[in-house]
């Protein structure tokens, strides 16, 4: 019997304190929004008759009921959610904004990024964000695929064109007719099929290997590489022509290392959901484990921390996964403490500073810009000794 969970969603435009809220709740599925666009556009997703409380930072009656009144007016243009990203680092926020900003405009996408980081769940995300996303999503790893074959993954062919075309079979760039086409390890097409792929992008029309007939199609490219393109490009083995027809936008996608704070966030989240599946007797991590998560240089990047958090569910014996448990030095709990609000500290600081100088040291619109009373800005400048 399937459990019913009830869905929990929280409006917070402050990353830290949303992801404490985001896993204090448990028995919920919770969801996050930064700002009220964002909360309107999953409400009349989802459930627009939904109950909403509010808590407000400086208590005031006034504000909550002002927030409230925000939340039920609807917006213009509509906010994205994207997909199942999850992050509290300022890093891959920008990504994901990026990535928001782009998914409407029908134009090809280069995502650029280590193994692991997760190209194909952001062009998946890009898929679902835009106005194609009712059409098909189909991914085809070009890396995986034999030289000889992958000609035909791509582009089809007709019955009997060669040995052991039994069938007429369409393409995976047919399939994708209306949506989107994800080329992953775009770098891996040898240099004649490039040539066929460019013809595509600029003509949109193909022809499966045995055929005449051209097939026009309407489809979205998004690709992606862990290779140094403009290095290929410099040594003859990859297009300059084709390198820019696919990459009309370029994302750099950042390392796990580079993420500040995600990758404890990551950890938390395939605990919890790997404990569901697997091993409902874990609670947590340990703070030394957590520490060491801290520590670690993710060379596998988010693949890596996912492979590692499942196998250590699995293998843990007591109701909380350690350091041991995921094959990585034991950390030190009060340095991890030490670091964490040390960053949260700079980032503040940064924040302040940054708003105070744009609003030309005006503090009432400097907390309007960054979303917090006039007093508590007060506190907060008091706190990390900054004036005006």
């Amino acid at each position: 019997m399937t459990e019913h969970r009830q869905k929990l969603l929280i409006v917070e435009n402050n990353l830290g304190l949303q992801n404490q809220l985001k896993y204090s709740y448990e028995g919920f599925d919770v969801f996050c929004a930064s700002s009220c666009e964002e909360a309107l556009a999953f409400l009349r997703e989802v459930e627009p008759d939904t109950k909403i409380i509010v808590v407000s930072r400086d208590g005031t009656h006034e504000s909550a009921l002002r927030a409230i009144s925000a939340l039920q007016q609807p917006d213009s243009e509509g906010a994205l959610l994207l997909g199942s990203i999850l992050t509290a680092s300022p890093e891959m926020v920008k990504v994901a904004r990026t990535i928001e900003r782009i998914a409407p405009a029908d134009i090809s996408v280069l995502l650029l990024g280590a193994s692991g980081t997760g190209k194909e769940l952001l062009a998946r995300g890009l898929h679902n964000a835009s106005g194609r996303r009712d059409k098909p999503f189909v991914a085809i790893n070009c890396g995986a695929i034999p030289e000889n074959l992958l000609e035909s993954e791509l582009f089809g062919h007709e019955k009997g064109a060669f040995t052991g075309a039994v069938k007429t079979t369409e393409g995976k760039i047919e399939l994708a007719h209306g949506g989107t086409l994800f080329l992953d390890e775009v770098g891996d097409i040898p240099l004649a099929l490039q040539v066929k792929l460019l013809r595509f992008l600029q003509e949109r029309i193909i022809e499966r290997i045995g055929g005449r007939k051209a097939i026009p199609l309407d489809v979205r490219v998004v690709c992606a590489t862990h290779r140094n393109l403009s290095n290929m490009i410099s040594e003859q083995t990859f297009r300059d022509d084709l390198f820019y027809r696919l990459g009309e936008v370029t994302v750099n996608i950042p390392l796990l290392a580079e993420r500040t704070g995600d990758a404890i966030l990551l950890a938390k989240h395939f605990v919890s959901k790997f404990a569901r599946e697997m091993n409902p007797t874990i609670k947590g991590m340990t703070t030394g484990a957590l520490a060491a998560i801290d520590a670690w240089n993710w060379p596998g990047n988010v693949r890596e921390l996912e492979n590692r958090i499942k196998r250590a569910v699995i293998m843990a014996e007591g109701a909380f996964v350690k350091a041991d448990d995921l094959d990585l030095g034991e950390g030190n709990a009060d340095d991890l403490q030490l670091n964490l609000k040390a960053a949260r500290e700079a980032a503040d600081r940064k924040a302040i500073t940054r708003a105070v100088a744009r609003t030309e040291g005006n503090i009432s619109n400097a907390a309007k810009l960054l979303g917090i009373s006039r007093p508590t800005l007060y506190d907060l400048m008091k706190q990390y000794d900054l004036y005006v």
